[in-house]
């Protein structure tokens, strides 16, 4: 279905909204809403890389003639996969909380619609089709035209809003479940979950300095910063490549790192070769560990873009966020369904795990409309101040790393 009306999304961006069904879902149970919905999904959202912005949701008041709800909007680059996987939230979402409705669109506008286009009625249009797609009780419902807006020219004239839509969907909203061929085109592409976020991964082998090791093990998610900065550079940040005063070439190790397929692809697909400034020297291509040279040698090119960019702010502004009620409450939810897969707690294991859910609360359950944001920069020069850099510690896990994935 060619030329859905476009929403006010910015490029390779979904945005996803939850309203009360009814219509009337106040501030302080949609606040508490969007709480309980990050703890009971916790499990799926820590374990996630995510291309460019993770899942977050926020309350947003009334405004106009859309009523107040909690959303947000998540930028996912060249990563379609994070779209759907936020199709695939947004449906699991809706099925747990029967109250919610939700609506996603893109800047293609109701991208769901394109998905199954073979299959949409012929009164669906473009002109038509804003408000009238919805996920509710964990299904995809679709509110059709009236008998008399079907007879009517103007296309203006079967317009719906909002709060038009929801007060049909809680009163008769068996009458408005989408078809079958429709909904089978749209579950099928997001079928799999939540077993295909392993599968989503790629483990590789990485010479890196030991700076970007330790702060690897703390925030797993700067790999897709670092990616995206060594993948969309530009010769004012090759400047910054140079001198490499941040992570200079000496103190490398071996390493593992957890890259999406996505990501890794970017990376690898890269023809590159270092400045010879920069210190950073590659072995011949037959020497057996040239991919991992070759890998880390990129992404230390990465961070050191990333730090040169920050604003060099100090460890101190940046908020704890790691003591309040609702960590806790995330922390206990992970812990309950198994998130931590019967590791000891402590192991090395368990605290990659426990780093990738700290990771994913700070960027994105813990922020606020005040918040400061923190740049990927800034928040790996903390990380070098507060982590302890243990060379000798990771030249011994060096010598015994899990084998790679395959290309």
């Amino acid at each position: 279905m060619e030329g859905i009306r476009r929403s006010a999304v910015v490029e390779d961006a979904v945005r996803y909204r939850f309203f009360a069904a009814t219509g009337a879902g106040d501030e302080a149970l949609l606040r508490r809403c969007s709480e309980v919905i990050v703890v009971r999904f916790a499990p799926l959202l820590a374990a996630y890389i995510w291309q460019r912005q993770p899942f977050s949701l926020r309350y947003v008041p009334p405004r106009g003639e859309t009523p107040a709800h909690v959303g947000g909007t998540t930028l996912f680059g060249d990563n379609v996969e994070d779209e759907w996987f936020i199709v695939y939230l947004i449906r699991e979402i809706t099925r747990e909380f029967p109250g919610l409705a939700a609506r996603i669109d893109d800047n293609d506008g109701e991208f769901l619609l394109i998905e199954a286009a073979d299959f949409l009625p012929r009164w669906l249009t473009p002109e038509n089709s804003d408000n009238r797609v919805f996920f509710y009780k964990g299904e995809l419902h679709i509110i059709p035209l009236s008998e008399t807006q079907e007879q009517e020219c103007d296309p203006s004239a079967a317009s719906l809003t909002i709060s038009q839509a929801l007060t049909l969907l809680s009163t008769r909203s068996e009458e408005f479940l989408a078809a079958e061929p429709i909904r089978t085109a749209v579950y099928k592409r997001i079928s799999g979950y939540p077993e295909k976020i392993q599968a989503s991964f790629h483990r590789a082998h990485c010479y890196l300095p030991a700076g970007i090791v330790a702060v690897l093990r703390q925030r797993p998610s700067l790999v897709a910063a670092a990616v995206q900065a060594f993948y969309l550079r530009d010769l004012v940040d090759m400047r910054a490549c140079r001198s490499f005063r941040t992570f200079p070439p000496d103190n490398r190790v071996m390493t593992v790192v957890t890259f999406t397929k996505c990501l890794y692809a970017q990376l690898v697909q890269q023809k590159f070769l270092p400045d010879r400034r920069s210190g950073y020297t590659l072995p011949p291509p037959s020497h057996p560990q040239y991919k991992a040279y070759e890998l880390g040698m990129k992404l230390a090119h990465g961070f050191e873009i990333l730090c040169s960019k920050c604003s060099k702010q100090s460890p101190d502004s940046k908020r704890n966020v790691l003591n309040s009620p609702l960590w806790e409450r995330f922390l206990r939810s992970l812990k309950e369904k198994n998130y931590f897969k019967g590791e000891m707690e402590g192991s090395v294991k368990y605290l990659e795990l426990l780093h990738m859910a700290e990771d994913y609360f700070e960027q994105s359950v813990s922020k606020t409309e005040s918040a400061v944001e923190v740049s990927p920069g800034d928040e790996i020069l903390t990380l070098l101040q507060t982590t302890t850099i243990d060379v000798k510690e990771f030249e011994r896990e060096a010598a015994c790393l899990p084998p790679e994935d395959g290309e």
